[in-house]
């Protein structure tokens, strides 16, 4: 049974509690939209709160607030639009929407963003469809992007693409692993394996930069936390021979002293007026995982829960 209802939450008053007997997320309505908490029934919440943030609504400031939250790439100034107002809502037998008010003033461009959830009636399986409207008179060239800030202490893995020996018909290069400033290849957070990427996430990093990131173009379309015995895994399609950003990235992860995210991004699109982008997520979480210690850990205890999203 799918259960949809309006509560409080951490000092906000407008908060709906989405559940089924085995899931519960909690969605912000004051302000976002954001998905602060995806949980087991019972259970710790996967995602990062920011705790000084509680209860804020109002003000020229952008605030992370905490969890899953839809954003317009490239990141410029507009995509730091400060979300800090009401969202209206429209539930359903499944889910509800999240419609945030159009973003007219600075440093906006006029773009409205909607997150429309939905629980299956059993498991943990939910579908996040996101969706960014131009009601400007102007064309706009943007990517969505959603970000998921996932609790500390746990690691992220994404798949590099196929592995094949060179021959005739693998001339071509098959995924970008991009740089940013800050990104070091040498920091102990991160594992360069032979057919994962994996990116730690500590609270007093040794590295030369707090910040680390970097992202890939994940033709398998999954992506994995792993924490205290609870994996969330995030899937998004790849669409071929599509133009993303960041040089070709449609997943991307990115981590500093207090949390990590495990981000997806869809195509880039020149967004007409009246246009309207999509991207969908798919999350799923499982719990009792063996903690990763090597890539036939992941092999053994990650793919096998992979066949449970098909």
């Amino acid at each position: 049974m799918i259960r949809v209802e309006k509560k409080e939450y951490r000092g906000w008053s407008n908060a709906y509690f989405l559940s089924n007997d085995s899931v519960e997320l909690v969605v912000l309505a004051d302000v976002g939209p954001r998905v602060v908490s995806y949980s087991l029934r019972g259970g710790k919440n996967q995602f990062h709160e920011f705790s000084h943030q509680a209860g804020l609504q109002r003000g020229n400031e952008f605030r992370l607030y905490g969890g899953h939250r839809l954003w317009a790439w490239p990141e410029v100034e507009r995509t730091y639009f400060p979300d800090n107002v009401k969202v209206q809502v429209a539930t359903n037998p499944t889910g509800a929407i999240f419609t945030a008010p159009v973003e007219s003033a600075a440093p906006g461009s006029a773009l409205q963003k909607t997150i429309s959830i939905s629980l299956s009636e059993q498991g943990t399986h939910v579908v996040l469809a996101h969706s960014i409207l131009n009601h400007s008179a102007n064309p706009t060239e943007l990517a969505l992007w959603t970000p998921t800030v996932m609790r500390p202490g746990g690691r992220a893995i994404l798949p590099f693409p196929p592995r094949a020996a060179m021959d005739k018909d693998h001339f071509q290069s098959v995924s970008p692993l991009t740089l940013w400033s800050f990104t070091d290849f040498t920091d102990g957070r991160w594992v360069l394996g032979k057919d994962f990427l994996q990116l730690i996430q500590l609270q007093k990093p040794a590295g030369r930069f707090p910040e680390q990131m970097s992202g890939l173009f994940n033709s398998e379309g999954w992506g994995a936390y792993v924490c205290a015995g609870c994996a969330f895994i995030k899937r998004a399609t790849a669409v071929p021979n599509a133009r993303y950003p960041d040089f070709g990235c449609n997943f991307e992860l990115f981590t500093n002293a207090e949390f990590l995210e495990l981000e997806t991004l869809g195509p880039i699109v020149t967004l007409h007026p009246s246009e309207t982008a999509y991207h969908t997520e798919h999350w799923y979480l499982f719990d009792g995982v063996p903690s990763i210690t090597s890539e036939e850990s992941i092999r053994t205890s990650i793919l096998p829960l992979l066949k449970k999203t098909d």
